[in-house]
């Protein structure tokens, strides 16, 4: 059997089984440091929101449920549950921060017009305007961090997290329920 003339069954497959586990083994490398690098950026970020929070004076936790509840709101407040959501916390939690927040002059909290059981949460005008002092540097900061895209490329870029987020989501669920 010459080198030009190789055997048609068998020898093609090896070869490309080892460039897939290759592979494979390369993705793994390149998914292990991409999460790794997203778990320093959350850990950033988080520097920067208790900077937020510390200039507002309240606590990182406080700063998150105020500024879920400034993103969510749509003028006549928000529940509870739906900033706990968001934030990936129990609604008990949210509730003692918000009654902590309130009694700071941050926030007010009111019974639903439909249902007493839900209260639902909005800022002040003292809030809006402390967040409107900080503005101008916040915008100064988000400039630096995304001087690299233009606005298409971040809401693609974005796209893409927020699919990998919810894989993410569901890989949790199959880890928790044991599949």
């Amino acid at each position: 059997m010459s080198p030009s003339n190789p055997p048609k069954t068998g020898s093609a497959e090896p070869a490309q089984t080892t460039q897939h586990v290759g592979s494979a083994h390369k993705n793994r490398d390149a998914a292990r440091r991409f999460t790794w690098e997203i778990a320093s950026i959350s850990v950033h970020l988080e520097e920067l929101r208790y900077f937020w929070a510390k200039a507002l004076g309240v606590s990182g936790p406080q700063w998150m449920i105020l500024m879920a509840v400034s993103e969510l709101d749509q003028g006549d407040g928000i529940p509870v549950n739906a900033v706990s959501k968001m934030l990936h916390v129990d609604s008990s939690f949210v509730t003692t921060q918000s009654k902590l927040l309130e009694k700071k002059g941050f926030m007010r909290r009111k019974p639903a017009p439909d249902d007493a059981r839900v209260v639902r949460m909005s800022l002040t005008d003292k809030t809006y305007k402390q967040l409107a002092n900080l503005e101008a540097q916040q915008n100064a900061i988000n400039d630096f961090i995304f001087e690299e895209f233009d606005e298409q490329s971040l809401a693609a870029f974005t796209d893409k997290l927020a699919a990998l987020k919810s894989r993410i989501e569901k890989a949790c669920m199959k880890v928790t329920l044991g599949i």
